[in-house]
């Protein structure tokens, strides 16, 4: 194997499929990328098991790339990367010196590195499921941010670590809760296919920060794993099993109170209010709503108290008073684009609803605690 190639490119290419290496991969190829040249392109692939990044980079006159000798190994993902962001030169050379010792040079740098055979490498089945669907990648990336974080991080409920992606009569909804709150976004979509799955939100989130804003993504799945195509990459993941819950029974169509304000106004309003946390650590806000007065107060035996009143806000209903984490509200409205929001509320002891005033495809429902004050 013999190549040479833009820096840049090669550093790109690499830093992308990385980030599907696990630092604890019990199988200890899984901490390289498998980089393959045939067909006057390089083949990188990455994986922890879980995730699988695959990406081609084709000869163009942008790259650089030229290909003197075809071939395979697999090298250190960490030691790769590093030598190749270290090197001082446009155009980097990667060689096979002797077995599986590989040479990597640029500029008056030369580095070699022992590598392993490609054959030590698991076989991962890229295959592409029959089901799928598109969508732009900026919107991807906006669906991901406004739900992703509304999962649990706790193992002993798996189906909640993930996200419900499904698509129904052409609308596509992402769904994520922690059973303490809810974040859904739907979209309608180009899809005749009913599809349903649930996929880490660590994952989507890696996903996020690879694709780029201005491509399409088209999203294939099967009973076993999801696959996202844009542009030369493909990034495979295994899914959650189980039943999630179904979020449309949880979103309440009546309401007793609304009020409708700027959002930065209660998101600066509340961030003061969570100052005051208890002696575990939680922050809870608690709203006193009325036609006359809108109060922000939050209240800590261990540490004092917190009033705060808010002066522009629009109101319907009935006055009402609420207990909830300042972290969940704080989360959700940072979550939301717009500038104005419409928080809803069905009872004193009932979950709440914000929405952006504009939006009704994003929403995000929370549920109130219960409090001696």
């Amino acid at each position: 194997m013999h190549f040479k190639i833009s820096k840049k490119t090669f550093y790109q290419a690499l830093d992308k499929v990385a980030r599907a290496i696990s630092a604890s991969s019990p199988i200890p190829a899984l901490s390289g990328i498998k980089i393959v040249i045939a067909n006057n392109q390089i083949e990188l692939t990455a994986s922890d098991s879980d995730m699988s990044i695959f990406d081609i980079v084709k000869s163009d006159e942008d790259n650089q790339l030229v290909i003197y000798k075809e071939g395979s190994i697999v090298i250190e993902g960490k030691y790769i990367l590093d030598i190749v962001r270290k090197i001082d030169s446009s155009t980097i050379e990667v060689e096979i010196a002797d077995g599986y010792l590989t040479k990597i040079s640029g500029g008056n740098t030369e580095f070699k590195i022992n590598g392993v055979p490609t054959s030590d490498y698991p076989l991962i089945d890229f295959s592409k499921p029959q089901e799928s669907f598109k969508i732009s990648a900026n919107d991807l990336q906006k669906m991901i941010v406004q739900t992703s974080f509304a999962t649990t991080d706790r193992e002993n409920r798996p189906i909640l670590t993930g996200v419900n992606i499904t698509v129904e009569n052409k609308e596509l909804t992402f769904a994520a809760t922690d059973s303490n709150r809810l974040a859904r976004k739907t979209q309608i979509i180009k899809c005749e296919d009913e599809i349903n799955f649930i996929i880490p939100a660590s994952s989507l989130l890696k996903i996020a920060r690879i694709i780029d804003k201005n491509s399409e993504v088209e999203i294939a799945v099967s009973d076993k794993k999801v696959q996202f195509y844009f542009e030369d990459m493909i990034i495979q993941n295994r899914l959650i099993d189980g039943i999630f819950p179904d979020t449309n029974r949880f979103i309440p169509n009546a309401f007793q109170t609304i009020i409708t304000l700027d959002s930065r106004d209660l998101l600066n309003a509340i961030d003061r209010a969570s100052f005051i946390k208890s002696i575990d650590g939680v922050s809870i806000v608690n709203f006193q709503i009325s036609e006359n007065e809108f109060i922000v107060s939050s209240k800590s035996q261990e540490v004092g108290s917190s009033v705060e009143e808010i002066i522009k806000y629009e109101y319907e209903g009935e006055p009402i008073k609420i207990s909830f984490s300042g972290k969940f509200l704080s989360e959700a409205i940072r979550a939301i684009e717009g500038s104005n929001i419409k928080i809803s509320f069905e009872g004193e002891m009932k979950p709440f609803v914000v929405r952006e005033v504009d939006d009704l495809n994003s929403t995000h429902l929370i549920l109130p605690v219960r409090t001696n004050y």
